[in-house]
């Protein structure tokens, strides 16, 4: 049942006057649920909770916090239509699509389970001592990863649960030994609490600390701030605008200890089409673009945003066909009116820039919260000299830039702000002039994609779902797969330790079995 109140550790509160509802986009009403805002008081108290619980949640085994991540994966899923009806009501967003990602985060939850289920992951490396060297004697020296302590995660808008409140962000922490406070979204706060309910069942059922999570509402920034400037958070995560993200960055960067901002934020994810691809290719790269550019109604991180084409004889009726294969599909409803009041204004701004080409918009009437799509196109000159054009249009709309030559594509990328991907449409016989291309893309982005769509980003240890500012706030960390745990550790080393006191990774006899990096080289030996 949702209640409308936060969950402090395992105790719901409401001690505030301040409230707000959910919305249903498609319906155009709100919801019936009042949500009881966090007072300064209910935030200290998560903290201080989160604070106390962090001493012994750190010394839990890997393998008792893996019970953890999966009992709060059977308790989603034990939710059943509850949360999928509520997930439904307070997006817009379509049962098929709420299924979807609700597996998508029981997979990211397991896989840190199995992930920490063994130490390997902790990176630990072993310098054995050698007294005979000379002139200094060698010291023995063995490093380990250890947790940062309490960690705020700020809810996503757009995807309710794989990024929200047990998403990949809670379960990376979680995982690490990180107790979490979320900062519910405002957008989605009965499925937040929904699932906040979820992860305080496993947390009973498999004994952890009271406060190793809570989950608060607020929808100004007044709760936001208050958790990132409290003394005892040690970490940020956050997904969602680069204004809101950048705010965060810089109040955790003027705090008496400064703290990391792990924030994914804007981009426009550039798209290189060959002019061989286009000859080729072209009604089937329309078709795959004009979904990809719908996908969600836009309202995806990797949305490909801006395509980039060479000028030729093929390229006006390639854009022509991407715009009208994009605006003949049925419009669908965005997560809020709020996101499609922005969503208008920012398309607007792009389009009315000197040089812009509107080739096709969807005119028709439309229901209120619904998006009505948009294909632009400018010239490749007039995109390089207006920064306007670089800004993200949370959407389905694409501008298509039309440069006079490859020099001049390059160019553009390399004016380009950081991505989360690019991508090349190539035919095989132009794979060996890609090179120039490919080097100007990887300094721009985190993920290069050949003859693909950058929308979907695979949950798996080889994915980089991060780049270069304002893509995210340190372009070194994935927020997507099992490698974003990191993000929520520290290198930590003993010098001259007493085996007997050495935490068992970093053991002589290696009660673990695990790989350990031992003088240079892997090895799941003793020593």
């Amino acid at each position: 049942m949702i209640t409308g109140k936060n969950y402090i550790g395992n105790k719901l509160s409401a001690l505030g006057s301040v409230s707000h509802k959910t919305f249903n986009p498609k319906l155009n009403i709100e919801n019936e649920v009042e949500f009881y805002e966090a007072t300064t008081e209910e935030v200290d108290q998560a903290v201080k909770l989160a604070h106390q619980a962090f001493k012994e949640y750190r010394n839990i085994s890997g393998a008792k916090r893996a019970e953890f991540l999966n009992a709060i994966a059977d308790e989603i899923l034990a939710l059943d239509d509850q949360l999928i009806q509520s997930y439904t009501s307070e997006t817009g967003l379509p049962e098929g699509r709420a299924i979807g990602e609700r597996g998508r985060t029981i997979g990211q939850l397991r896989s840190f389970a199995k992930l920490i289920s063994t130490d390997e992951w902790r990176e630990n490396n072993i310098d054995t001592a050698d007294l005979e060297r000379s002139p200094v004697p060698k010291p023995d020296i063995r490093k380990t990863n250890i947790p940062l302590g309490p960690v705020v995660v700020f809810a996503a808008s757009n995807f309710p649960l794989a990024y929200s409140t047990a998403g990949g962000d809670t379960a990376s922490a979680l995982a690490s030994g990180s107790p979490v406070i979320v900062k519910s979204h405002s957008m989605h706060s009965g499925t937040g609490e929904l699932v906040a309910s979820a992860i305080i069942k496993a947390a009973e059922k498999t004994g952890m600390p009271n406060g190793v999570f809570s989950n608060i509402t607020g929808s100004g920034r007044v709760v936001g701030t208050a958790l990132v400037k409290h003394p005892k958070v040690k970490a940020v995560g956050f997904t969602g605008s680069i204004s809101g993200g950048r705010a965060l960055f810089d109040l955790a960067a003027n705090r008496e200890e400064p703290i990391p901002v792990f924030a994914e934020m804007g981009s426009i994810n550039p798209v290189i089409i060959t002019p061989g691809a286009i000859a080729q290719r072209a009604d089937e790269i329309t078709t795959a673009y004009a979904n990809s550019i719908t996908m969600g109604t836009g309202q995806f991180c990797t949305n490909p945003g801006l395509i980039l084409t060479i000028d030729n004889e093929n390229t006006s009726n390639f854009i022509k066909d991407l715009a009208k294969k994009s605006t003949a599909i049925a419009p669908q409803c965005m997560l809020h009116p709020n996101i499609k009041r922005d969503f208008v204004k920012n398309r607007e701004n792009v389009s009315s820039q000197s040089g812009v080409e509107v080739i096709a918009s969807l005119t028709q009437e439309i229901e209120p919260n619904y998006a009505p799509t948009q294909v632009s196109a400018v010239s490749g000159t007039d995109f390089l000299i207006n920064p306007e054009m670089h800004q993200e249009v949370f959407g389905p709309f694409s501008l298509v830039v039309r440069c006079k030559d490859e020099a001049q594509l390059i160019e553009i990328i390399n004016s380009l702000e950081g991505q989360l991907t690019g991508t090349i449409l190539a035919e095989k016989t132009e794979y060996q002039d890609l090179e120039d291309v490919t080097d100007a893309l990887q300094n721009r982005v985190g993920r290069v994609i050949l003859n693909g769509v950058p929308t979907g980003v695979e949950v798996c240890p080889s994915m980089t779902h991060g780049g270069p500012y304002p893509a995210s706030s340190d372009s070194r960390f994935s927020a997507v797969g099992t490698n974003a745990i990191r993000r929520w550790v520290r290198p930590f080393s003993y010098q001259d330790w007493p085996n007997e006191l050495l935490p068992d990774a970093l053991k002589n006899e290696n009660p673990l079995g695990i790989l350990r990096l031992i003088n240079g080289k892997y090895t799941d030996s003793k020593i």
